[in-house]
């Protein structure tokens, strides 16, 4: 059978081409319908306020499932994984329209790229061109992207927890925030997490960041004995993971209005905090479902970039208790991090008081 012809797209003022509109991208559920690369493009089109406002001016990188989401399909992490399905693209690819800008960013080895950086709804459209399904955006913005505007805080149910556990902690840190006297917004992940985000003022290196996400996660744990920060996932148990490490250098999270490949068509959606506290189950919030939403209700987050929070409140608790914990294993080792290893692996001799391997 011969393939569809490309079909043009209409993204705010441009018109898209996108190839292969036919190909199924998610396959029907029993409680959604098929998916197509062309819906996934048109999806794009039909959220621009919401995902722009996740998007624009950041540096982003792609997630690409070029043909398509099925079950057991993989996702390459690494060099290691050549046989995956799908990958991460963090340079602009080639054959870009001359509508796309891109801003240099420096990664944790000091390698540099030129990454994308959405200024227009036809970037992301065009992106679905590329088989993208997940923005992958910078806490940054380009005109200083050494110093993140966003704390991140990810929620993540460990195994033996839930969505409602999730939930609940979600509705604890709200409640932390505003006693900190700093806004916060949630919104689903796409899967079983939630992630909360807290506009900053861009005064701060990733470190500090980084830090402030610590000390945030520690005092949900006083509050709630469900969450953990703990890094190695042999000690977090049935709770909560707060993965501080989010707020790295050149860790991302999925954006918002993302897809997610899983099926069914999940999308990463803004919710009020009246809403989460209310919702039994992300599923319902998909690529059928969230354009009209949208267009209904409006974008809960609407309001996000109206106030830019200081976070001294949080770096005076991290100066309190300076207590480093494990930096993601493809960052470089830094200044006072714990050893490397499973605490379950670890024999105290093999290892100095500054975490370096001693050699035997």
């Amino acid at each position: 059978m011969a393939a569809a012809k490309p079909v043009m797209v209409q993204a705010g003022d441009r018109e898209v081409r996108v190839s292969s509109p036919d190909r199924v991208i998610y396959e029907a559920t029993d409680t959604t319908g098929e998916v197509t690369k062309l819906m996934v493009a048109e999806y794009f089109a039909s959220v621009e306020d919401g995902l722009m406002r996740a998007l624009r001016d950041r540096p982003t990188a792609l997630e690409r499932w070029t043909s398509g989401v099925r079950e057991g399909m993989k996702l390459a992490t690494g060099p290691m994984d050549k046989n995956a399905d799908a990958f991460y693209q963090k340079r602009v690819p080639k054959g870009a329209p001359d509508y796309l800008e891109a801003v240099e960013i420096t990664f944790p080895s000091g390698r540099t790229a030129e990454e994308i950086c959405p200024t227009e709804i036809a970037v992301p459209v065009w992106c679905a061109h590329m088989g993208t399904l997940t923005f992958h955006p910078w806490p940054v913005r380009r005109s200083d992207v050494d110093h993140p505007d966003e704390l991140r805080i990810d929620l993540d149910p460990q195994p033996g927890t839930t969505f409602a556990d999730a939930v609940r902690v979600a509705g604890v840190a709200h409640q932390l925030f505003d006693e900190m006297g700093m806004t916060s917004y949630a919104k689903t992940s796409g899967n079983r997490g939630i992630h909360i985000y807290v506009r900053i003022e861009p005064r701060w290196e990733f470190a500090d960041v980084r830090h402030a996400a610590i000390a945030f996660g520690r005092e949900l744990e006083k509050r709630d004995d469900g969450v953990t920060t703990a890094w190695w996932k042999e000690e977090r148990g049935e709770r909560i993971f707060v993965d501080f490490n989010q707020n790295t250098r050149d860790r991302t999270i999925a954006s918002a209005y993302s897809l997610r490949p899983i099926a069914g068509a999940p999308v990463s959606t803004p919710v009020t905090w009246d809403e989460l506290a209310d919702l039994d189950s992300p599923k319902a919030l998909n690529l059928f479902t969230v354009p009209e939403r949208l267009a209904s209700d409006g974008d809960p987050w609407a309001t996000i970039d109206d106030v830019h929070n200081s976070l001294e409140v949080l770096l005076a608790l991290w100066d309190e208790h300076p207590v480093e914990l494990n930096y993601p294993p493809d960052h470089p080792k830094m200044p006072g991090e714990p050893p490397r290893v499973q605490p379950s692996k670890k024999v105290e001799s093999h290892w100095d008081a500054e975490g370096n391997r001693v050699e035997g």
